[in-house]
């Protein structure tokens, strides 16, 4: 069965900001550099080109074959590292937080998009070399929002108290959680391939972020992707002069603030996402993580006795750069500070965030990425379509609310039309009859003809709405079936893709569905994938 597309209008997955900007609205043009059309890179590659050292390269290098280390010798992930090298070859990235086992199935969503987009950029522009990056968000401390991961129904989590960046915590501990997973999945086509990746990305690594490594290197190191950890001090000291500058002047705080002033005007209804503070800078090491503020002429690192002045922390920077750490407003500009990159590919809560930024990264005379936004999808199988077709129902009318779902069923199946309206319109037009005789007496007289009106009017709908419930009864068989395809295709009335992990569709397809998510994604189609199975 072929793709099929739905418009993120229809679905309402996306802001209205976020559909301003894939629309290509011109109010949005200052906040973001190139346009996301494959014609676009080539402008990108030579701004790119022109900004980027070939000394940041072959740090890049040395820092990539180090952090590859612990992976089994593998000639072709080295070669492709190699080509970081060279000036006519670039990056496209996402990133992502170290769930286990990837988390919600976005993950892979993500990484696919990027794998597709380095292939057409290929296709297009062969004179160069495109290398997709999948950045691990190795210094979060947030265990709680990466510790589980749900497949079969089930929450896997791992409990565990715990302080500082996530990619330093020891995976000890995990192997329970893998006699847990077993259960689950147990039975399935592809359990022993399974229980195979946790063991030797979770079981296997001494910490998270050499576990995540192994796991996208897994399923997607044939793909060419580059796993990148930006908790390094090579990588933070070239950073550095940014943190300088965050320290001494400030910059994110004033820039970002006016930006999300002048976001609000465009959409008053605009969520910000990140707001900056005084000092966006955390300070880290083993079991530690937090933030930097200032009081006065001292920077304090909160929760704790540590503290300097501005001259004291220079120094912890020039010597120590690998223990001050950006916050999820700054990333970005690291991110973009050590990667020969073109492109981000994220979400709609991350591109807005990144909208955020344009100017932030203009006054920091860093090339600012083309924004692409990641491939979303509903996995369903070809009977669960044959039935919303008997249904006489299209997959996009799964995303309406449950409520709505048994409205629209109910008139569709009725032989009555329970509707309303044209009661309501000619009952209106009686009434405005009664106005114009009320003009021609006194305003006491309008007021009864309104509540009158009004009382009708009212009678109508609580009527049409008994007619609504009496029908529903003759139909509940079609209404059920249509509300267990619901809750399938959308677990808890979340997406798939929010709440489900790759594992729940891997144990069943194996490799196959990773590459019919590949063959079926298209990074440059903005719109909601249909992918049936």
């Amino acid at each position: 069965m072929s793709n099929q597309y739905i418009s993120y209008d229809v679905t309402k997955t996306l802001s209205k900001l976020l559909i301003q900007f894939l629309e290509g609205n011109p109010e949005l043009d200052s906040f973001y550099g190139n346009k996301s059309k494959i014609e676009d890179f080539e402008a990108q590659i030579i701004t790119k080109s022109k900004n980027f050292s070939l000394e940041k390269r072959q740090i890049l290098v040395d820092v990539l074959n180090r952090q590859y280390d612990h992976l089994y010798p593998n000639s072709s992930i080295f070669e492709r590292i190699n080509l970081l090298r060279h000036p006519d070859t670039f990056t496209v990235a996402t990133g992502h937080q170290l769930n286990l086992m990837g988390g919600p199935l976005y993950f892979i969503y993500k990484i696919v998009s990027i794998i597709n987009l380095a292939e057409q950029l290929q296709l297009k522009y062969p004179n160069n070399k495109f290398i997709p990056i999948f950045w691990m968000a190795s210094e979060d401390h947030d265990f709680e929002e990466i510790n589980h991961f749900s497949v079969g129904g089930e929450k896997i989590q791992w409990k565990k108290k715990c302080n500082g960046p996530v990619g330093r915590l020891s995976t000890q501990g995990l192997e329970s959680l893998l006699e847990n997973f077993k259960k689950i999945i147990q039975n399935t086509p592809y359990e022993n391939e399974l229980n195979e990746i946790f063991k030797d990305s979770y079981i296997s690594s001494k910490n998270l972020s050499n576990a995540t490594r192994f796991l996208v290197n897994r399923i997607f190191g044939k793909d060419g992707v580059i796993v990148v950890d930006g908790d390094d001090s090579s990588f933070k000291a070239l950073f550095s002069p940014h943190i300088k500058n965050e320290l001494i002047n400030k910059l994110v705080d004033s820039e970002i603030t006016n930006t999300n002033i002048r976001l609000n005007k465009i959409d008053k209804n605009f969520k910000i996402q990140v707001n900056p503070r005084p000092i966006n800078l955390f300070y880290i090491k083993d079991g530690l993580r937090e933030r930097i503020i200032q009081k006065q002429d001292l920077f304090r690192v909160l929760n704790t006795d540590i503290s300097f002045n501005l001259e004291s922390i220079l120094i912890e920077l020039e010597k120590h750069p690998e223990r001050f750490s950006p916050n999820v407003i700054m990333r970005p500009l690291f991110q973009e500070c050590i990667l020969p990159n073109l492109s981000y590919t994220g979400g709609g809560s991350e591109l807005s965030y990144w909208l955020q930024l344009k100017s932030y990264f203009d006054i920091s005379k860093v090339c600012f990425p083309i924004l692409m936004h990641r491939n979303s999808a509903v996995i369903t199988t070809t009977k669960q379509i044959h039935k919303l077709d008997k249904l006489d129902l299209s997959i996009s009318d799964l995303f309406l609310s449950r409520k709505d779902l048994i409205t629209k069923i109910t008139k569709l199946k009725s032989s009555q039309k329970i509707d309303f309206s044209s009661q309501i319109t000619h009952l209106r037009k009686q009434f405005n009859k009664l106005y114009d005789l009320a003009k021609e007496t006194d305003a006491s007289f309008t007021g009864a003809v309104a509540a009158q009106e009004k009382k009708q009017i009212n009678g109508l709908l609580y009527l049409e709405k008994r007619l609504l419930k009496a029908e529903k009864k003759k139909y509940e068989s079609s209404i059920e079936q249509a509300l267990i395809l619901q809750n399938l295709l959308f677990p808890s009335g979340n997406l798939q893709e929010r709440l489900l992990n790759f594992t729940a569709f891997y144990a069943f397809h194996g490799e196959k569905f990773i590459k019919k998510l590949k063959s079926e994604m298209n990074p440059f189609q903005n719109s909601f994938s249909i992918i049936s199975l």
